[in-house]
């Protein structure tokens, strides 16, 4: 495994620690707001952080190739090396802004369809059946891209689903109305996955996060005030939970997704952000004082091997 690779990698696994404990911070917020609202605040305050620091690099950038507007060339050599700029440029400003818009319409869509299957349904199948991205992932990569996976990481991913089972579902599993609506979700989160994947690698990754979060924080905003009643009191009353949700588990977090996503493959990502689950669990019982069950205890140590298998390097055909 390469280093770029591991780094991805590690990122990843800290975007899955900082998911997981905003579950704490989430479900404290819904006492004081509503979802949708709930994710429009937080994913506003997140355009405006990883915004703020998309056009501080931007500007920095800049000054730094072009501190006087001509890099010290020639005039009719700055204005080729402009035209060159501009030209290998454009396609990456044209992705950057098109690849945030369709990540952010999947974030937005799978946030929503989440929110609106928990009133229908118990957290644990919530938490298992959006989990299922992790399935659909590697499924959808080979239907839409002819992707292949080694069959280490089938097996992982066949791990992984058994383990967010035993975390996840203490119930009788049967699918009702709110299942149905997080199996979008489920779909929905596979392809941001796969929507990052692709454009990560075509776009600059700090400004395609900013304009993830500002299209999921518009349309967000426009589903609350046609559904809900959003209020500024009940906002303020939220203020923390959408402080650390909007800057640490969106502005860090997702951006740390995006930046990490391209250096890994999406099947692998899949598996890493799924530890989120095992990180809520932890937070829920050291931050709130809930018990784990041996059988939660069980998920959580399945869930785990399965990200290892993924990290074991398979011999490469006809060598020994």
């Amino acid at each position: 495994m390469n280093d770029k690779k591991m780094l991805g990698n590690l990122l990843l696994l800290l975007t899955a620690m900082i998911w997981g404990t905003a579950f704490v911070f989430q479900r404290v917020g819904m006492d004081s707001i509503e979802p949708i609202t709930f994710n429009a605040a937080r994913m506003a305050l997140a355009a405006v952080m990883v915004g703020a620091l998309a056009f501080g690099l931007r500007q920095r950038k800049n000054k730094d190739v072009f501190p006087d507007g001509t890099a010290g060339l020639s005039a009719p050599a700055a204005a080729d090396n402009a035209a060159a700029n501009e030209n290998v440029s454009s396609p990456t400003c044209s992705q950057t802004v098109t690849g945030g818009i369709c990540c952010g319409l999947f974030l937005t869509a799978g946030s929503v369809f989440q929110q609106m299957g928990v009133v229908y349904t118990t957290a644990g199948k919530a938490g298992f059946i959006t989990a299922m991205y992790m399935l659909l992932v590697p499924i959808l990569n080979f239907l839409l891209f002819k992707k292949k996976n080694s069959w280490l990481v089938w097996l992982a991913v066949f791990f992984g689903v058994g383990g967010m089972y035993l975390l996840c579902v203490k119930e009788d599993f049967s699918l009702t109305r709110g299942d149905m609506l997080v199996c979008i979700c489920a779909l929905m989160f596979s392809g941001h996955i796969l929507c990052c994947d692709y454009f990560v690698k075509r776009a600059n990754p700090i400004e395609l996060a900013a304009i993830q979060f500002t299209t999921a924080a518009v349309v967000s905003a426009g589903i609350a005030f046609c559904i809900e009643t959003p209020h500024w009191a009940g906002i303020v009353s939220a203020a923390i939970p959408i402080l650390y949700c909007g800057v640490v588990s969106g502005g860090i977090g997702y951006t740390l997704q995006i930046v990490a996503q391209k250096f890994t493959d999406p099947t692998i990502a899949s598996l890493l952000m799924s530890l989120e689950s095992v990180f809520a669990v932890i937070a829920g019982a050291v931050l709130l004082g809930e018990q784990m069950s041996s059988r939660e205890l069980l998920g959580c140590v399945v869930l785990f091997a399965a990200t290892i298998l993924v990290q074991i390097p398979l011999p490469e055909r006809g060598k020994t």
